[in-house]
């Protein structure tokens, strides 16, 4: 029967408390329906806040989510390490912005939310949360267990604050989804609400995915457009005796330490290549005929060797012969 099922809603709301406890009495409310929190109160007396949270479990046990409806004024909500330390479990939060503007800053990213938008961020990482543009603002809270957004996912990334509406193949389903959740919790029994549930944890985490392979589609062209420069800065200046990789970082525009991590990537390494780089032109050289009249130290010294000895020992490993023999080759093939 109906009756018989527990009670999923709490309620909070400071039109019953003086206006000078109404603040203390609203960052309460906030603390026991999501987490320790700090929020900052606004300027003069009196906080016109309501908070409201509705459990979400199978047979209205083990309650596995939540989804929090608050409105308030302007004012800014904290995450502290300290909050953090006294919480027991971690969650993300799934925010449904109603009205006014939310600015989530949590590590160095900055995520806006307006009406109607839907985003993303982690209990688990300091953030703040500045709610402004409205005398009254509103939203829609989802609170997600970690481990229920991990094993949807292929592995268990680090999340970074992102806007999951602005997908355009799932940002609409779960802006709607999440709408209807909202509107039918109490409607449905503890069981739909919770298959409810599941579907836009579903949708959020395909959202999340997506968003991490386009993120690395495009940190991968920006890898190789940024490789093939470097390619070409070391091509550039492979001549010089003294080449380093502080020479090429500079022609590229980028450090030291991501030359060698994008080399790495491209399973080399700078002395490696450029290495590759000079025995090969040497080698080239060696066997053109417009170079015949030239001795091997001065083509050697030309492509940036400074020592003959090592120029021949690493031509031996590269070509598997000395220079002299290979060089040779091409006065037998011209008879």
């Amino acid at each position: 029967m109906p009756g018989a099922e527990p009670q999923r809603l709490r309620s909070w709301n400071t039109a019953a408390v003086r206006p000078a406890e109404q603040f203390s009495y609203y960052r309460e409310a906030i603390c026991q329906a999501f987490m320790n929190l700090t929020p900052e109160p606004a300027r003069g007396i009196g906080f016109a806040a309501e908070v409201q949270s509705i459990g979400i479990g199978r047979d209205g046990k083990n309650t596995t989510g939540a989804i929090n409806r608050v409105t308030f004024p302007e004012h800014v909500v904290r995450r502290s390490r300290a909050d953090i330390a006294a919480s027991a479990q971690r969650c993300f939060y799934l925010n449904l912005k109603l009205a006014g503007r939310c600015t989530i800053v949590q590590d160095d990213c900055e995520v806006s939310l307006s009406a109607g938008q839907v985003g993303i961020f982690d209990s688990d990482r300091t953030f703040a949360l500045q709610h402004d543009r409205g005398p009254s603002l509103g939203v829609i809270s989802f609170r997600v267990p970690a481990e229920a957004l991990f094993s949807r996912l292929p592995n268990a990334p680090d999340i970074a604050p992102m806007r999951l509406s602005d997908d355009p193949c799932v940002g609409a389903l779960i802006v709607e989804t999440a709408r209807s959740l909202n509107a039918n919790a109490l409607r449905l029994a503890a069981d739909d609400t919770a298959a409810l549930f599941d579907v836009l944890l579903d949708l959020a985490a395909l959202g999340v995915s997506r968003s991490f392979r386009r993120e690395a589609h495009a940190t991968t062209s920006v890898a190789d457009a940024t490789t093939l420069a470097l390619r070409r800065a070391i091509h550039e200046r492979l001549r010089e005796p003294g080449l380093t990789v502080a020479t090429v970082a500079r022609m590229v525009g980028i450090s030291e330490r991501y030359v060698h991590k994008l080399l790495a990537r491209a399973g080399t390494s700078f002395s490696e290549l450029v290495m590759e780089r000079r025995l090969d032109g040497a080698a080239r050289d060696l066997r053109d005929p417009c170079c015949a009249a030239r001795d091997i130290g001065s083509i050697a010294f030309d492509w940036g060797f400074s020592d003959l000895s090592h120029f021949t020992r690493r031509f031996k490993q590269r070509f598997g012969m000395r220079p002299r023999d290979w060089r040779a080759q091409l006065t037998a093939a011209s008879r």
